[in-house]
């Protein structure tokens, strides 16, 4: 529990993170293209030759997240390999590459009475970011902000505190030789909650709210948020497996869609497999995801076809195991499967593998999805993935933005009326 004057102070503390993002976020909407761009590969720099740093510090958070038994799929979301810190650091390059969001014309058009009318892209303001885990999305999320224009103000998971800390001090200091505002990326280092808590009420300073972890951390921001909140609860994602569908094709996107990396979003979390398929496919299908160490969960009928599966329950159908489990259901035909998917998916990422341009068509149309996907993996629902660079997080909302939040997200727009002394009669 925390007292009552220490929760005050932690309230103090993050509206001063507050006031000096409000502050930055002004000075940053009249940037250059150019400014921004030598700001993140300056920053990308400073990612470069901290990297010991910050893999010293990531060392410790793995070392103590094991120790408090967090699922290795989990851990796996937590570890910064050579690799991973690689690909942050050109996330941040390759976003310096991409076009500036800010100042697109959307629309323009002249009235009868000569007022011309221009509406344009414009940054959002401040963004708060709430996130478990993964300390890359610290650098994605700063990075994608500053190039549209915005601050943004970061609270990472406890798990990751060390690594977060590290990674935001190296953009800072790369920023600071580009002459990025002081304020213009701060990161929360309080782990009381109550910090969480100031961050989404503070309707003053925050325009918007990006949540990016487990359902249980997104519900309690939704739910308790006064700043509007962009999100998506879970990732139950589908794999449908067509009569009409290449058997090879779909041995290889199932097998990807779910064990390529288990404890992400857009993982598959059930396979639906059409009764038109030989049973023969769904026996090899399972052996291959049973070597791989999967446990399948099976309906009745799925089960008979593969004994070694265990019984599915109600509640399988609605569970993101973020883990080496699929739950495995054969329908019969295609409606039957868009049924299912629409009523136990999350709306986030869903796949058909057939060969049939009809099939193609309905689920493309009927799968209400933030990405469905035809003939390939669920696991491509990623800003980068989708050529944006990089992303903040996926929503499964209707307003405002669906599927990768990337740069496009992250502006807004106004409008531009310039006339020659219209009055208004």
């Amino acid at each position: 529990m925390t007292d009552n004057s220490t929760s005050e102070s932690i309230r103090n503390q993050v509206l001063e993170l507050g006031r000096n993002a409000r502050k930055a976020s002004r000075t940053l909407m009249g940037w250059s293209a150019n400014q921004k761009n030598h700001a993140l590969n300056a920053m990308a720099d400073a990612l470069d030759q901290q990297t010991p740093q910050i893999q010293k510090s990531n060392s410790e958070d793995v070392a103590e997240a094991r120790e408090n038994g967090l699922t290795d799929a989990m851990v796996d979301r937590l570890v910064l390999n050579d690799d991973r810190m690689t690909a942050m650091v050109q996330g941040l390059r390759d976003i310096a590459e991409l076009p500036d969001p800010v100042g697109r014309i959307l629309k323009s058009w002249e009235k009868e009475n000569g007022l011309l009318l221009k509406k344009i892209a414009v940054p959002i303001g401040v963004i708060g970011m709430i996130y478990e885990s993964r300390p890359n999305v610290t650098a994605d999320a700063a990075a994608l902000c500053l190039k549209a224009s915005n601050a943004i103000i970061l609270r990472g998971g406890s798990e990751a505190l060390r690594s977060n800390q590290a990674i935001a001090g190296a953009l800072r200091d790369g920023g600071r030789k580009a002459g990025l505002p002081e304020h213009a990326i701060q990161l929360v280092s309080v782990r009381d909650r109550d910090a969480v808590k100031a961050l989404i009420t503070m309707d003053k300073y925050v325009d918007v709210i990006i949540p990016r972890g487990g359902e249980g951390l997104i519900r309690a921001v939704a739910e308790n948020a006064t700043v509007p909140v962009l999100k998506h609860y879970e990732g139950i994602c589908h794999v449908y497996v067509d009569g009409e569908a290449d058997p090879v094709k779909a041995w290889s996107i199932v097998e990807n869609a779910k064990c390529q990396r288990p404890g992400v979003c857009n993982a598959a979390e059930t396979l639906l497999v059409d009764s038109a398929l030989n049973p023969e496919w769904l026996q090899k299908m399972a052996d291959v995801l049973e070597a791989r160490g999967v446990e399948l969960r099976g309906d009745e009928r799925a089960r008979k076809i593969v004994g070694s599966m265990k019984t599915a329950t109600e509640k399988d159908w609605h569970t993101e195991y973020l883990d080496m489990i699929l739950s495995v259901k054969v329908v019969d035909g295609i409606e039957q499967a868009v049924e299912h998917i629409n009523t136990y998916g999350s709306g986030h990422s869903d796949a058909i593998v057939t060969d049939d341009p009809q099939k193609q068509d309905y689920f493309g149309r009927m799968v209400d999805s933030a990405a469905v996907y035809i003939n390939t993996s669920t696991r491509f629902t990623d800003g980068a993935e989708f050529g944006m660079g990089a992303e903040i997080g996926i929503s499964t909302d209707r307003l405002h933005a669906r599927g990768p939040v990337a740069l496009e997200e992250l502006t807004t727009y106004k409008y531009v009326v310039t006339g020659s002394g219209q009055i208004k009669v």
